[in-house]
């Protein structure tokens, strides 16, 4: 019985992971933004991974804001939770809540029954970039590099990568500054979030998302974040939007 649990496991994960070296799209980064994208992308027929370097994907969802686990939306997110099976309340002035475990949950499992693959405790680190394109992204044990144990990564092929991993940027910032390349900003480089302003910011997280580089997308919180705009705070309309407006660019490119 053992040896049959250990060698399931060991082999459904393995073959997992070998049919994942050469993708469409590698999603950095499981928050709201980034499932959202993996979604799209998946049920339109696009070979996408998700890596995401916390053990439990969701990203700043389930916490709600300030540990109260429900989120807010506009009232124009309707018809994408309704899509995903989630409910909400009227809260007014034109926002809806809902249930921020449940949300996460559907996200989630909307994007893994799609057939996007989520690699879980796993850290994008870097990047493959050849002939001025990113092509790939490099993996890692998230305890690995947690623990600073000299150990090498893998390597996964992308013909697109999305940073959706967060507030810092911290990949497209690796990538600009390790690649010696500007990014498409107006500074070239990263810019780093502002303060909160909620309206400003939700609108900036929509039209921030896009490419940065050839075969480098960002989204959400990490759009921002590249492109110096204000942070929105505990809502998640524009983190939703944004996530549906990259993979549509996505698709236009990959065709």
């Amino acid at each position: 019985m053992e040896r049959a649990i250990a060698g399931g496991i060991i082999s459904s994960y393995y073959r997992k992971l070998q049919d994942c070296l050469e993708v469409d799209v590698a999603v950095v980064g499981a928050g709201p933004s980034g499932l959202l994208c993996a979604w799209d992308l998946a049920r339109a027929g696009k070979k996408v991974a998700v890596f995401e370097r916390a053990l439990r994907p969701g990203g700043g969802i389930w916490g709600g804001a300030m540990l109260l686990n429900e989120v807010a939306l506009q009232q124009e997110m309707r018809p994408v939770l309704d899509e995903a099976g989630v409910r909400c309340l009227p809260a007014g002035d034109g926002l809806l809540t809902a249930d921020a475990v449940e949300l996460a949950a559907a996200l989630i499992y909307q994007a893994v029954h799609a057939g996007a693959r989520l690699f879980n405790g796993v850290c994008v680190e870097d990047v493959i970039f050849k002939d001025d394109r990113v092509c790939g992204v490099v993996i890692n044990w998230s305890t690995v590099l947690d623990a600073n144990l000299p150990v090498d990564p893998l390597m996964i092929g992308a013909r697109c990568v999305l940073d959706a991993g967060g507030h810092d940027a911290h990949l497209t910032e690796r990538i600009a500054r390790k690649a010696g390349v500007r990014l498409d900003t107006p500074t070239g480089s990263v810019m780093g979030e502002r303060p909160m302003w909620a309206e400003r910011g939700e609108q900036a997280t929509l039209d921030n998302s896009g490419p940065v580089l050839p075969g480098l997308y960002v989204a959400g919180m990490a759009a921002n974040g590249v492109r110096g705009s204000f942070r929105m705070g505990p809502i998640f309309g524009g983190m939703l939007r944004s996530g549906r407006k990259v993979a549509r660019l996505i698709l236009e490119e990959l065709g």
